[in-house]
């Protein structure tokens, strides 16, 4: 038992550390959360995504991922085209402060964001080398534990994104103000715009 704890807590701690950062799916999610805008099923996707990634990762599939760079490749260009694409839109939202109301008049609708946070996960080629390829990889090396080790990623997950979409939504009342918004927007059209450069170049 104490030896199954320890391979969760690593992969929990792992996994944190991994999700933990500015990025493109982080900033759709806590924007979400403040908009009070289909946060639930955002924060869904995000962990059920995050979980079955890690689960193809444990089982070895990693490898395969890494086998096929062209793959990858093309996944940087789709994924980095959609978020120069959002970050555009972000950018626009910018510049007209009258659409960035928190009553979710003006917000995108469930099917849309639902749509945007499914593109954001599976189109991201560092979700498959990070999550699958480099989780798996350590999670290997727990032998007859790399499925607890995976296991505790992947609450990992469901943890961070819950934190991020739940706790964002109490932030909403402090963003009531336009400028807040394009503030917000600002900072989300730079990391989109930013990630989506740097995919694109390196692909």
């Amino acid at each position: 038992m104490p030896n199954a704890l320890t391979a969760a807590t690593a992969g929990f701690g792992t996994g944190l550390s991994l999700i933990v950062a500015i990025g493109a799916q982080n900033a759709f999610v806590l924007r979400q959360g403040i908009r009070r805008q289909s946060v639930l099923p955002v924060v869904a996707i995000c962990a059920l995504s995050d979980a079955l990634l890690i689960a193809l990762g444990v089982a070895g599939v990693g490898a395969v991922v890494v086998a096929w760079p062209r793959a990858l490749t093309v996944v940087a260009w789709v994924g980095g085209a959609f978020l120069l694409c959002y970050g555009a839109l972000a950018a626009r939202r910018v510049l007209r402060p009258g659409v960035l109301r928190a009553d979710g008049e003006a917000a995108t609708s469930r099917r849309r964001a639902v749509l945007t946070c499914l593109a954001l996960t599976w189109l991201n080629p560092h979700v498959y080398l990070d999550t699958v390829f480099l989780l798996g990889s350590v999670a290997a090396d727990r032998g007859p534990l790399r499925w607890t080790f995976g296991l505790g990623a992947a609450l990992a997950s469901l943890t961070w994104f819950a934190a991020l979409g739940f706790g964002g939504r109490a932030l909403g009342r402090w963003l009531a103000r336009p400028t807040a918004w394009r503030v917000l927007d600002g900072l989300v059209a730079v990391t989109m715009i930013g990630l989506g450069g740097t995919l694109i170049a390196g692909a």
